[in-house]
């Protein structure tokens, strides 16, 4: 399966804000390797909150990463980035985002997975394990399971989120489900969502997102 390489190319690299433990700087950094597209990764440390300072939120207030900065233009919201880049810049739009009204809806469908169950289920658990929060996680763990179930019915049916081929809806929701195991959240229960992780990170331009040392100990 090939991606679709960029026919307008920005005129210097674009700035991605982030922090390479996130996985929302990380799908929008990993549809910007599969689009073929220049960018340059301004490293931030949330431990110092960084995205507080004024100058960040000046790009965004709401103080979230990513941001990316194309040129004149300022852009904050994962899912809204992966969404500006692919009409911006993908030779064929229509490969990431279904061009019909059902592919569409089922495209948004996934997004507000991505910020509802995903962010408050898998990304929630790993981030109190990651910080080494004292709340417990046995509720946001049990939530991930739910989610997760889901996702594994769902892809017994269909080899992609979307349909039967990548979309971004796939991008969106990668990296979280990939290292849910550092929030203590197994995926030995799901064999049709470990394949599809596999075709994610089979397609060309793939990039990882770094394991913390939770993560390593978890997969090893």
């Amino acid at each position: 399966m090939n991606t679709t390489a960029a026919t307008h190319r920005p005129a210097q690299p674009i700035k991605l804000y982030g922090t390479a433990l996130s996985g929302h700087v990380h799908r929008v950094r990993l549809l910007l390797s599969m689009l073929g597209l220049p960018f340059e990764i301004i490293e931030l440390d949330m431990r110092k909150r960084d995205n507080r300072a004024p100058e960040f939120l000046a790009r965004n207030p709401f103080g979230q990463v990513p941001v990316i900065e194309d040129g004149d233009l300022t852009l904050a919201d994962s899912n809204a980035i992966l969404v500006y880049l692919n009409e911006r810049y993908a030779a064929d739009p229509a490969r990431w985002m279904p061009r019909d009204a059902v592919g569409m809806a089922r495209v948004q469908r996934w997004f507000s997975v991505a910020a509802g169950p995903l962010a408050y289920g898998p990304a929630a658990a790993r981030i109190m394990a990651l910080f080494g929060l004292a709340a417990d996680p046995a509720e946001t763990v049990t939530r991930s399971h739910a989610l997760l179930a889901v996702m594994e019915m769902h892809l017994q049916q269909q080899p992609f989120l979307a349909g039967p081929t990548v979309t971004l809806a796939d991008i969106a929701n990668y990296a979280y489900v990939a290292h849910a195991p550092e929030g203590s959240v197994s995926l030995d229960g799901y064999p049709h969502l470990r394949d599809w992780l596999v075709r994610v990170e089979a397609l060309p331009g793939f990039v990882p997102m770094v394991r913390t040392a939770i993560g390593l100990a978890a997969v090893a």
